[in-house]
């Protein structure tokens, strides 16, 4: 977890609205953000731990080397926000949707992303291992360097995304949705040559 130098506890900021706020090294736990909706706000190397985003809204704020522990993002939206370097332990994605924005060197490890959606993300050296991404939507993303290995995409949406680092030995993904470039990538990963009609 990130080293907090004050901390917020037990508050209640249902539906708070946080515009061009900024907060470093802070400790959220068990804090109710429910339906809080951030505009440019800026939580630096802070540490969220029981905290409730549910139905939450933010837009183009950034959460940098932040720490989720047990979180829940049901129904939350981040819209061209910057999640760089964050890790997520524990939490809860239901119904998430993201678009744009920068989520490079995430920690996503085993994090259940089932039905999220991602459009036009950047999801740069992300840590996408063992993640479940079954019936997700990672429309045109950027996923060069992720590391996706055990990663379960069952039936996702994959179509435009950068899949150049996905190893469909390691990962799985039964109905999945592709279009015909990807189609030869995952080809060539396997080894095999694409040759022109």
């Amino acid at each position: 977890m990130a080293a907090t130098e004050s901390e917020v506890r037990r508050e209640d900021w249902y539906a708070r609205e946080l515009d061009k706020v900024e907060f470093a090294r802070v400790g959220f736990f068990d804090v109710d953000m429910t339906e809080v909706a951030s505009a440019s706000a800026v939580f630096t190397e802070c540490s969220f731990s029981n905290v409730r985003f549910n139905v939450s809204k933010h837009t183009e704020s950034a959460f940098i080397n932040c720490t989720f522990t047990r979180c829940n993002f049901f129904d939350a939206s981040f819209t061209r926000c910057n999640v760089t370097g964050s890790v997520f332990d524990g939490c809860a994605f239901d119904l998430m949707d993201v678009a744009g924005g920068n989520w490079s060197f995430v920690g996503l490890t085993g994090a259940k992303l089932s039905g999220t959606t991602f459009h036009g993300v950047r999801l740069r050296e992300a840590d996408l291992n063992r993640a479940r991404c079954d019936g997700a939507t990672f429309d045109g993303c950027d996923l060069s360097g992720a590391w996706m290995e055990g990663a379960d995409f069952t039936g996702a949406d994959l179509r435009g995304s950068d899949l150049s680092s996905l190893d469909p030995l390691t990962s799985q993904l039964k109905g999945a949705i592709v279009d015909r470039a990807q189609a030869a990538v995952l080809v060539e990963t396997l080894g095999l040559a694409v040759l022109p009609e």
